[in-house]
């Protein structure tokens, strides 16, 4: 007697159980997954993993095998990336229709019959608005957006693809600006789209960080593309690095219905590469004629104020010299009072001392030689002091009126000119820049020796 148990075949047991199945549940259900893997073979079948994770954590709650036939993926995923903007792609989630199978061989799946991309749209406006919340909550969101943007922004870091045609147009744009301003460039190469996009655009803004003194600020720029092209740059961490960064980012992803979150935190955003480019020739455009202005105002300033230290000099000239004569005039009356008082002094004393005067004349006319004498000297000492200090005075002055004069000299147009510079008028009216100059226009070019006149090719406008 045998004491072997009784048994079925594994076969038979996985036939049991898929009939079983078949049995609980004949029908198709919606269910709730996110992507986690995803592949297409070369027949068009669509092989993915489905999971569930546990709200607010990482943890995996469920895991299941899922397939889309070629027949429906052909039909299934142009519809959702038409309604989404956005590619069946791993890392969302999604609401499909599928029916339980169990194969005696591959095991336990998931057949997919069915997707609503409604509810993926919805989830992904749902992540964009978290993922701005928490920035915002972080305190982080308009860090980048209050540096300040440097006066002239010539040193470039870019991140972007080298083949990409968006980098060709703004390297164009900005290096072969009208008015010839001079800008250093440096490419850092990154996907600018799909999986690896994120991670590879965080590690160039590291890169640039690295030598963050050798720039001004930080291009992020594409050649257009989809809507479902832009996903990376809704990413929290991508965005987190720009709000970080420590120099102005700007952004020109090339798309014009939405913004990313990039665009967002990012310092500047601009819709295109091109536009990008126009607008730091702006900026620079715009220091360039606050330079232009400063120095016509300097220029202004510097004449008016030589005029005025002019005209006061002349004044001081003239109240030294009429002071110079008041007092000589002043002493000079003083003497002569000096003197009439002495001569009648002198006629009273003699008129008083008669019996006296044959004994006193020498008396008399020592003390009046030795007075006037004494009031003689004084009135020279005091002439040739007064005389010093005046010519001193106007020494100093002409000296002063003289290095005006030199200042203003060096300001004269006459000697920019003599330096290589030329002026173009048209209409007697100075033009700065060749915008103003149009075909046909009779233009006069001023050198420090002469004038030419000219006239625009009328062939430019063609051209």
């Amino acid at each position: 007697m045998s004491n072997t148990p009784e048994s079925i075949s594994l076969f038979e047991l996985n036939n049991q159980v898929k009939n079983g199945i078949r049995e609980l549940f004949p029908g198709n259900y919606w269910i709730v997954g996110e992507i986690s893997e995803m592949n297409t073979n070369q027949s068009g079948h669509c092989y993915l993993e489905l999971i569930e994770k546990k709200q607010d954590s990482e943890q995996i709650l469920a895991r299941a095998k899922a397939t889309i036939w070629a027949y429906t993926f052909r039909m299934l995923r142009p519809y959702f990336e038409s309604v989404t903007g956005q590619h069946l792609v791993t890392g969302i989630k999604v609401l499909v229709q599928v029916s339980i199978e169990f194969h005696e061989v591959y095991g336990y799946s998931l057949n997919i019959k069915d997707i609503e991309p409604n509810f993926t749209l919805g989830d992904l406006t749902r992540k964009r608005q978290e993922i701005i919340k928490q920035l915002q909550e972080e305190g982080v969101f308009h860090l980048n957006k209050e540096l300040e943007l440097p006066l002239v922004p010539q040193r470039i870091a870019v991140i972007s693809s080298e083949t990409a045609a968006g980098y060709g147009d703004f390297v164009d744009q900005l290096t072969k600006n009208r008015k010839g301003y001079s800008f250093y460039i440096q490419l850092y190469n990154a996907f600018m789209q799909g999986n690896e996009a994120e991670q590879s655009i965080i590690e160039a803004l590291e890169k640039i960080f690295q030598s963050v003194d050798n720039f001004d600020l930080v291009v992020i720029i594409r050649g257009g593309g989809s809507q479902m092209d832009l996903n990376c740059f809704n990413s929290y961490w991508l965005c987190y690095h720009i709000t970080q960064f420590p120099l102005p980012v700007l952004t020109g992803i090339g798309h014009e219905r939405d913004e990313t979150i990039a665009d967002l935190v990012a310092h500047t955003s601009l819709k295109t590469p091109t536009a990008v480019a126009e607008f730091i020739i702006e900026k620079v455009s715009g220091f360039d004629e606050q330079l232009d202005e400063m120095h016509e105002r300097l220029l202004s300033v510097a004449i008016g104020q030589l005029d005025s230290w002019k005209e006061e000099t002349t004044k001081n000239l003239q109240r030294i010299v009429s002071l110079v004569k008041i007092h000589l005039g002043s002493e000079k009356q003083k003497m002569k009072s000096l003197g009439a008082i002495s001569i009648n002094s002198l006629k009273t004393y003699l008129q008083r001392n008669r019996r006296h005067l044959s004994t006193v004349p020498g008396q008399i006319k020592s003390s009046l030689h030795h007075f006037l004498s004494h009031r003689l000297q004084y009135i020279r000492q005091t002439q040739k002091s007064t005389g010093i200090r005046a010519k001193s005075i106007v020494k100093e002055e002409s000296q002063r009126l003289h290095q005006f004069e030199t200042a203003n000299h060096l300001l004269d147009p006459v000697h920019v000119l003599k330096r290589g510079y030329t002026l173009t008028f048209r209409d007697g009216k100075l033009i700065k820049t060749s915008t103003r100059a149009k075909p046909g226009d009779i233009l006069t070019t001023k050198w420090f020796d002469g004038t030419v006149q000219s006239t625009v090719d009328p062939k430019l406008e063609e051209s």
